[in-house]
């Protein structure tokens, strides 16, 4: 990139050099206005054409084999193949994911570090913790929506209860015995929101990964989380775990014999999806906006890429950087809402 823009700025110096052979008195003026316009026109030109030239970093909050972590590389693989770079997929895990995104609020605007960020990362943190190292409005530019995940309640496939309702039950009269494990704000709210909108209560457990809470709840070291579908739903096809209850509204074309706990428990209005976008650090040019938000929504339109996301219950979205900044100013005003509901204080 650098070497085409020393080109572009040699070919818009050599009318200066014309121009300073002839004695005037507007010389000074008509070199400012030449270097102001021209160079700074080559600048970008040079930039914006060239991008990108390397590797792009793709930032993950959560661990390996997160849904995150499972959207970034299926995304990251075809916009590789569209932009001609490398997308490299980086995994920052921890402190809700904020880790992960500061490093990229904090990153260089030139398109080179990305973030995929969530209604944890850029919405649900500032209801979460006191202190945020960055501000989920102001440090990042919009690039495009990516999709929207279901959540599934999980059990050990040893607890004798074969559905939501005589988990509820049982959860009623033992308060505080039933454990749960979450990794991310979609996770501990649905829990906690159930517990608000049921009337009982959990023991909450906080893990770094949705995998090791996985594992402990297969060992019997907790007895249920509600995690996302692209973690959960190869443990419950193979009988590892027990699916007691969806999160959305309606039942999903890859659990159908699982009611919704809106529909099982009699809760209207219980909902909760995981989201996932594409942003960068704040200031990016845009242009380089405009070439990521094309790479992504062609991708989503590749049949494989639809394919493998409809297998895992992904709803592939996307949308304009305008309607992704709006989205999640939203996603914001929700999320405090939601999180005073399940009586979740800032930590």
């Amino acid at each position: 990139m650098k070497r085409h823009v020393v080109r572009l700025l040699c070919a818009a110096v050599r009318p200066l050099r014309v121009l300073l052979s002839r004695p005037h008195s507007g010389r000074a003026v008509a070199l400012a206005m030449l270097l102001s316009m021209t160079g700074a026109q080559a600048l970008a030109q040079g930039a914006s054409q060239a991008y990108p030239s390397r590797p792009i970093r793709m930032i993950v909050t959560f661990a390996p084999g997160s849904a995150t972590d499972t959207v970034a590389r299926i995304y990251g693989q075809k916009m590789a193949e569209i932009l001609g770079q490398p997308v490299i997929v980086e995994n920052r895990p921890g402190a809700v994911g904020t880790i992960g995104a500061d490093a990229v609020a904090k990153a260089e605007p030139d398109g080179y570090t990305l973030l995929v960020g969530t209604n944890t990362t850029n919405a649900a943190v500032l209801s979460l913790l006191k202190h945020v190292p960055y501000d989920p409005r102001r440090d990042f530019t919009p690039i495009t929506f990516l999709g929207v995940l279901p959540q599934v309640l999980i059990v050990n496939k040893d607890l004798p209860f074969t559905n939501v309702v005589d988990f509820v039950a049982y959860a009623r009269a033992n308060p505080d015995k039933l454990s749960y494990g979450w990794t991310n704000s979609v996770s501990r709210v649905s829990a906690e929101l159930l517990a608000q909108m049921a009337d009982v209560r959990f023991f909450n457990v906080p893990y770094k990964s949705g995998s090791t809470s996985i594992a402990d709840l297969i060992s019997g070291q907790i007895n249920f989380t509600i995690i996302d579908m692209i973690v959960a739903l190869p443990q419950i096809q193979s009988g590892t775990v027990r699916a007691l209850a969806v999160t959305t509204p309606q039942r999903i074309t890859q659990l159908p014999e699982v009611p919704s706990i809106a529909e099982a428990l009699k809760l209207p209005g219980y909902e909760m999806m995981g989201i996932f976008a594409l942003f960068g650090p704040a200031n990016m040019p845009r242009d380089i906006v405009a070439k990521l938000n094309a790479a992504v929504i062609r991708a989503s339109e590749d049949p494989e890429l639809r394919s493998r996301f409809d297998r895992m219950s992904l709803n592939v979205q996307t949308t304009t950087p305008e309607q992704l900044r709006q989205r999640f100013d939203r996603e914001i005003a929700v999320w405090t809402e939601i999180a005073g509901k399940a009586g979740i204080k800032p930590e």
